[in-house]
């Protein structure tokens, strides 16, 4: 009898096992906490108007006649459509004063359109411009450039164009006027 029940209770201990490691279903898993992945920045919107100034230098040759360069600057105003695909399109006045010998003042009128990258903006722009002189009075051409943005943040925006500006025979004198300027601009953006 002693070996019937030392068997018996061999038995029931061996079924009872499974009972005393815990439940036959799997525990749940414990949650993963996975880390924060940062995200890239948005590009800024550039929709808006924007006024500011702008100061470079300008080279303009007459032919016939001389090659004059000096300083020019003065101020900006314009509006930019964010297209939302990377695509920004826009117009803008500038009318500088000019320090170049025969030459006071330069006024255009110009359409660019741009292509955000980051934070920045590379764009081509063109338009209608006017000079005006001390001694041969004013005409009109066209002008054709490029030009980076950068937006320091939503209100205020930093960068630089390079225009390209053919007057043709100024004010039919017979002499040709054309200039390159390079300059650096800086505008409030609202």
């Amino acid at each position: 009898m002693l070996k019937t029940t030392t068997a018996l209770a061999a038995v029931t201990a061996l079924m009872a096992a499974p009972a005393f490691a815990g439940s036959p279903e799997a525990p749940a898993p414990e949650p993963v906490i996975a880390a924060a992945v940062p995200v890239a920045p948005a590009s800024p919107n550039w929709t808006g108007f924007y006024a500011g100034g702008e100061i470079g230098y300008g080279d303009f040759d007459s032919t016939p006649g001389p090659s004059e360069d000096g300083i020019l600057g003065g101020v900006i105003l314009g509006y930019d459509y964010d297209l939302g695909n990377n695509v920004v399109v826009g117009g803008g006045l500038d009318y500088d004063f000019a320090d170049i010998d025969g030459l006071d003042e330069i006024f255009r009128a110009k359409l660019r359109a741009g292509y955000k990258i980051g934070n920045g903006l590379l764009y081509g722009t063109g338009g209608y411009t006017i000079a005006s002189t001390d001694n041969a009075g004013s005409d009109d051409g066209y002008v054709v450039g490029a030009g980076y943005e950068h937006m320091i943040n939503q209100s205020f925006s930093v960068g630089g164009e390079v225009l390209y500006h053919d007057y043709g025979s100024f004010n039919n004198s017979g002499a040709d006027l054309d200039g390159t300027t390079a300059q650096i601009r800086a505008a409030f953006r609202f």
